[in-house]
Parts: structure tokens; sequence; C-alpha cells
């Protein structure tokens, strides 16, 4: 796949999971919320962290990739 690709993923997962924080633990926030806020956001935005990783591995392909030999003609 393109990077192109896993970048927008990671950033549509990213607000996805900001969105679900959002809903779940800030309308009802509480002093355990307070205390556990940052694991709970770590554990959701995970899945966003590893699509941003593909996408820099991709990217890091791309540029390794050696040009096309267009030295037959």
């Amino acid at each position: 796949m393109k990077p192109v690709f896993w970048l927008i993923a990671s950033i549509i997962a990213l607000v996805i999971a900001l969105a679900a924080f959002i809903y779940l633990f800030v309308l009802d926030f509480n002093i355990y919320y307070f205390i556990l806020s940052p694991i709970i956001l770590a554990l959701y935005v995970s899945p966003a962290v590893y699509l941003f990783s593909l996408w820099k591995k991709a990217k890091q392909k791309t540029k390794e990739a050696p040009p096309p030999n267009d030295s037959l003609h």
C-alpha cells in the first residue's frame, strides 16, 4: 500500500480515539478517571501510533528503493 494511506489511517484512528475518550470519560469525570486517564488515553491512541509507525516504515522503503533503470534507450 502507498505510504499516504498509513498516514491518513493513523490520523483517522487518532481522531476516533480522542473522540471515544472524550465521550466515555471526560463527560462523567471523577478522581478515578483523573488518575487513570493517561493510561486509558495511551491505550486508545496505541492503534494510531502503530499505523503511524507503518507509515514511517513505508516512507523509508520508498526512499531506499533504487530509481528505475531508464538507460536502456
